[in-house]
């Protein structure tokens, strides 16, 4: 049986599809990139498409269920080198590839996929009680006569709404 070769660059890993694309084969490809990233511990997987000249309803989907299983399993998925003719396929089957980037070739969607990982440890970053205390500014200084006035409107507000909910009960 054909098999598709997942290599490892990095912490992303390359899928190269270089035959056409059958059921079965969609199938075992999905099963062994799950494997492969979760033995490898990815964090990106890109799938060059260059090769495919014809993608039924099937191989589209499979797309997007490979896309949302790297998700799961923590890794961004972006497709690389998508024919013209299969772009306007998938739009003519009305398949919406959910959570997969897109880029025109291969250095450029590593470079697409080291960006979403950057940004994701950025976002993830530890942050300290002090950096928080840096970047926040102090509340704004009220003087009496104006925290007066905000808690006989908080008071008023309340009251209101007690009527409120007093007469919605009646």
């Amino acid at each position: 049986m054909e098999q598709i070769p997942i290599l490892k660059i990095g912490d992303c890993l390359l899928v190269s599809i270089q035959v056409d694309m059958h059921d079965r084969l969609a199938m075992a490809l999905q099963d062994d990139l799950t494997a492969k990233i979760v033995a490898s511990r990815a964090r990106g997987v890109m799938i060059d498409i260059s090769a495919l000249e014809v993608v039924d309803s099937f191989i589209g989907r499979m797309l997007n269920n490979i896309a949302a299983m790297s998700r799961v399993l923590d890794a961004v998925t972006v497709v690389v080198g998508m024919q013209p003719a299969v772009a306007i396929t998938l739009v003519e089957l009305g398949l919406a590839l959910t959570g997969v980037r897109t880029a025109l070739n291969v250095d450029k969607g590593l470079a697409l996929i080291r960006r979403l990982i950057d940004g994701e440890r950025m976002r993830s970053a530890p942050v300290s009680i002090s950096s928080i205390r840096r970047r926040s500014s102090p509340p704004p200084a009220r003087s009496r006569a104006t925290r007066s006035t905000m808690a006989v409107a908080a008071r008023c507000a309340w009251r209101r709404c007690a009527s409120a909910r007093a007469a919605a009960c009646a």
